[in-house]
């Protein structure tokens, strides 16, 4: 890769201790060279209301133009009740209107859905590349990431535990920075 590609995170877990942090941490620090990962907070989003769309608060303006200014999207979230949790939603609507408007549009995507139980969230992975090909964005297929037993995956320092899990997140990073070649708009 001969530039490197911004890559906005948005990490789907408010908690202070949340194991999606960690991992979006833990992906800042293995990403392969040319690909930058930042997290985007989404916490300071207000709701969103449509009858902002004229007016809208100024988080939701930053918010937009940080989306709008990267390459890519990488979602990393936990499930809710067999979907994502309301404050990613919240942030997927918040980037999306006013309608015809999105930030979203066009940019390449991936998802990593994580939990501590065995099937690694995989309704709100799912649940989440639906809203995704509405917003136009290209999402990644394969390789598909759904991380069980994440109550075992990282040591004290937050660093992954596990080199078999370490392996196949390289193997993902690298697959999703060929996707973003491939399917972004060309570099500058």
């Amino acid at each position: 890769m001969a530039h490197t590609r911004n890559v906005a995170v948005l990490v789907g877990s408010l908690r202070k201790g949340s194991l999606n942090r960690k991992l979006a941490l833990a992906l800042q620090g293995i990403a392969p060279e040319g690909l930058t990962l930042e997290i985007v907070e989404i916490s300071q989003l207000p709701h969103y209301n449509q009858d902002d769309d004229a007016n809208p608060p100024a988080a939701t303006v930053a918010f937009k133009q940080k989306i709008a200014s990267v390459d890519a999207v990488l979602f990393v979230t936990p499930e809710y009740n067999r979907s994502v949790p309301g404050v990613l939603k919240n942030a997927i609507d918040v980037g999306s209107r006013p309608y015809g408007h999105s930030a979203w549009s066009g940019k390449p995507t991936a998802v990593i859905s994580l939990s501590p139980g065995a099937i690694g969230a995989f309704g709100a992975n799912h649940h989440l590349r639906q809203s995704l090909v509405f917003l136009d964005m290209p999402a990644m297929a394969q390789p598909e990431a759904y991380v069980g037993g994440a109550g075992d995956l990282f040591d004290d320092a937050g660093g992954l535990k596990k080199p078999e899990t370490k392996q196949f997140l390289d193997k993902f990073l690298a697959a999703f920075a060929r996707w973003i070649e491939k399917n972004g708009a060309p570099a500058h």
